[in-house]
């Protein structure tokens, strides 16, 4: 599958545009379209940034926004969390306003920790995946099936390798041509780690032709 600056860049030149024809009808310097391009992430700016330089060029180009971005997500490296260093703390022990703010400054960092462990977490496990449609062993006669579900709305999702757009709420839905013979219906729910969670539903086809 294509990665987004490979669309970006393979539609640029069947328009017959240069960067800098591009950068005129977007504002975005060339030297950005280039990276996005060639998928040099250092070089660009923080992920909402990019994802607004994603937008406009979509609509410059006559792309799909929601496509590309679907891309953009699937594409664009995670980032390291950065955790606070442990504050020090005297060995002496006295009370007065000196330890009162020790200790607000030791709670704060406490709950500080714990909101980065648990971003950490959410961050390094595999993204939730509900399958509403279709049920376990669903009979299908017609060609064209509905499939629904839910994630988390950072996830990128796959049906039987087709991406499809997540909405801000977690909710997806796309509808999939089946033909004679499928079998199965495969969901992939990807997080921006890399961790995948996998569902597959087997459908009974009764389509007549």
């Amino acid at each position: 599958m294509k990665s987004v600056g490979e669309v970006v860049k393979e539609t640029r030149l069947k328009k017959k545009l240069s960067r800098e024809k591009l950068e005129v009808k977007t504002k975005i310097r060339k030297e950005f379209i280039e990276a996005l391009e060639n998928s040099k992430w250092d070089s660009l700016p923080e992920y909402p940034v990019v994802f607004g330089f994603v937008k406009n060029i979509a609509g410059a180009l006559d792309l799909n926004k929601a496509s590309l971005t679907a891309l953009l997500r699937r594409d664009y490296p995670p980032k390291a969390l950065r955790v606070n260093p442990k504050p020090e703390i005297r060995d002496k022990f006295k009370w007065g306003p000196k330890t009162t703010f020790a200790t607000a400054l030791i709670f704060v960092f406490l709950i500080v920790s714990v909101y980065l462990g648990l971003s950490y977490m959410n961050f390094i496990r595999p993204p939730y995946l509900e399958l509403r449609e279709p049920e376990e062993n669903q009979i299908i006669e017609k060609t064209v099936l509905m499939v629904r579900g839910k994630t988390n709305p950072e996830a990128f999702i796959e049906v039987n390798n087709q991406p499809v757009l997540v909405g801000e709420d977690g909710n997806f839905e796309t509808e999939i041509e089946i033909f004679e013979g499928t079998e199965e219906v495969f969901v992939v729910a990807k997080s921006r780690s890399g961790k995948e969670t996998v569902i597959r539903r087997k459908i009974v086809t009764e389509i007549s032709m």
